[in-house]
């Protein structure tokens, strides 16, 4: 029986909806995680000429993944804008394929254009794929880029990253606008 995108997405509901059941997170829980992981970033070599060139800093401090064969992912962070904190966001994931394991890691998506930036004001939600252009580095090409040699929308880059996941699998990832407590 082939597995389409319908069943994929009937199947992965439970798993999106467990960390979000479990305990939602208050706007001190987040802004308590995600002033440290800013600070951090702000401070390496590797993303600092990001983080002051950047319109803004998407960050989601902690984001827990898990699977085995269908899996999921679910983290809650910040849009820092200068030195204020614009909105809060979570990011969901849902999974299916060849994969086993738990991990939690951070990632910032630093805006580096208006126009990425006013789509983000204007979106109550967006999946990764579908808006402004994400591009994906470590921190050794991070660390190559300078204030000339950035040319895309959105740069994202994950950090702090623990546990063990191996996959091969077909990915979808969603970014919602929250309003925490």
């Amino acid at each position: 029986m082939p597995v389409t995108r319908r069943r994929l997405a009937a199947l992965a509901v439970p798993l999106l909806a467990m960390p979000v059941a479990a305990r939602a997170a208050s706007r001190r829980d987040i802004d308590d995680a995600v002033a440290p992981a800013l600070a951090r970033l702000r401070e390496e070599p590797g993303t600092r000429v990001l983080a002051e060139n950047a319109r803004a800093i998407l960050v989601f401090p902690r984001i827990i993944r898990g699977g085995f064969v269908f899996g999921g992912q679910y983290g809650t962070g910040a849009m820092i804008q200068g030195a204020e904190t614009v909105g809060y966001y979570s990011i969901a994931g849902a999974s299916f394929g060849l994969q086993v394991g738990a991990q939690s890691y951070g990632l910032a998506m630093f805006v580096m254009t208006d126009g990425a930036l006013d789509f983000f004001h204007r979106s109550q939600g967006w999946e990764i794929g579908t808006g402004p252009s994400v591009v994906a580095l470590d921190a050794g090409l991070a660390g190559s880029l300078t204030s000339t040699t950035m040319s895309q929308d959105v740069y994202a880059m994950t950090f702090g990253q623990t546990g063990l996941m191996a996959a091969l699998t077909l990915d979808g990832q969603k970014i919602t606008r929250i309003t925490p407590e």
